[in-house]
């Protein structure tokens, strides 16, 4: 049974779709990639899912029953991406006290703090306040806040923004090892490099209604373009074929097209015949990023703001 199903969701500000129509589940213990450039309506959707906003339609269905934030709100860590920190509160207090918050016994509470603290060499920060934090460090304790009582549903707005490599990669780490113990994330992003990396499950949003669902495995098979790499030693020249259409060359590396009903093997087959030594042949499997652009061709407006986002 999927830990969150959400059955044709909608969300109207006077005649503006901010949310329109949507559906999709998610399996338990996955992490799920909501994807879609700044407007799509990600944050929306979140809101409607953490009880924070109430649909005018449709119905959320959570742990097997319908969502409703007063029993479920403590199963949810939810880290938006407007940070929600209080400047002047001391950091091992604001811990402590969101801890609480969700559930946890001061000693139960101590005890996560101090673990998680200890996990990002963050000890020392204890008697600092938040106003004193850079950006990147602000983003490692709001993502503590959020998982540290390791809810049901894990919601992730944008967790990467202002951290550097080192500690993006932490977090990224800790992601994959909350999924593992049985957690099940939502990571909102337009950045599509991110979640090639991460997400099992993926979906698109574009102005309000959902594009794309499925596998990231599954969605690339689906766009992808039946083209090859094949790499050959210098000097030597691809023959021509009816089996294949050259696309481009880069020294001794090709890029070639399938013909319709062509097998790979029957490509390397007449390689092979005409001599040609293969030191390489791979497929070209389209990246998230080309796959949305290629989806929302012709909004003009939409996908300058994707690429420009990405």
């Amino acid at each position: 049974m999927p830990l969150l199903e959400v059955h044709n969701l909608k969300k109207h500000y006077g005649a503006h779709k901010a949310v329109d129509d949507i559906s999709f589940s998610i399996e338990r213990g996955s992490i799920f990639g909501l994807l879609g450039p700044n407007g799509a309506g990600k944050t929306t959707l979140l809101r409607m899912i953490t009880g924070i906003f109430y649909p005018d339609g449709g119905q959320i269905s959570f742990d097997g029953r319908p969502f409703k934030a007063e029993d479920d709100i403590l199963h949810i860590g939810y880290m938006p991406e407007e940070r929600g920190l209080y400047k002047k509160m001391k950091i091992g207090e604001q811990a402590m006290y969101l801890a609480q918050l969700k559930g946890l016994s001061k000693a139960e509470a101590l005890e996560k703090v101090k673990t998680w603290f200890e996990k990002f060499e963050m000890q020392s920060w204890w008697n600092k306040k938040v106003e004193d934090l850079s950006k990147g460090m602000g983003q490692k304790l709001q993502f503590v806040t959020t998982v540290l009582h390791e809810p049901k549903l894990i919601i992730l707005d944008e967790p990467f923004s202002g951290l550097d490599p080192v500690n993006a990669n932490l977090i990224k780490e800790e992601i994959y090892n909350l999924a593992k113990r049985g957690c099940t994330v939502i990571f909102s992003t337009h950045r599509m490099e991110q979640v090639e990396e991460i997400c099992d499950q993926i979906i698109l949003v574009n102005k309000g209604q959902k594009i794309l669902d499925g596998t990231v495995h599954g969605v690339k098979q689906e766009y992808k373009k039946n083209q090859f790499k094949v790499l050959t030693e210098e000097g030597i020249k691809l023959p021509a074929s009816a089996q294949f259409q050259l696309v481009q060359q880069n020294g001794h590396e090709y890029t070639i097209q399938l013909a319709g009903g062509t097998s790979t093997n029957a490509v390397l087959e007449e390689l092979i015949r005409n001599q040609v030594p293969v030191l390489g042949f791979t497929e070209i499997l389209p990246s998230l990023n080309d796959i949305f652009i290629r989806l929302v061709e012709g909004t003009h407006a939409t996908t300058r703001a994707f690429q420009a986002a990405s």
